[in-house]
């Protein structure tokens, strides 16, 4: 029994493991395609201007505060779609979810009945 989990174990260790890479890559894709998008949504929102700069003294407070508003919001979606475009390709190459369900895969949220 203590080789059964100590080999279960070390398989949750070595996914987590090789994630990692796919999470860094996930996360540098994310980053410039949320800023590329948002600078595309700017130029159409600020009628052609560069977004504004926290400290930019020309722009008021409220343009600065949907500059920054807009950029979350799609940084937050942007972030979420790779973050599980990630997961979900990880789980289509190895068949386990990232996150630890190789314990009891069964229990897991992911766990489909075929």
């Amino acid at each position: 029994m203590a080789n059964w989990a100590v080999t279960r174990w070390r398989e949750a260790a070595m996914l987590k493991l090789l994630y990692k890479p796919v999470a860094i890559v996930a996360g540098i894709v994310g980053g410039l395609l949320s800023g590329l998008i948002f600078n595309r949504v700017w130029k159409i929102v600020g009628r052609g201007s560069d977004a504004p700069a926290p400290m930019d003294s020309e722009r008021g407070w409220g343009e600065i505060l949907l500059a920054a508003g807009l950029h979350g919001a799609i940084y937050a979606l942007v972030k979420t779609a790779v973050d599980r475009g990630a997961a979900e390709w990880t789980r289509k190459k190895t068949g386990i979810w990232p996150g630890g369900t190789l314990q009891q895969p069964d229990k897991s949220p992911d766990h489909r009945q075929a």
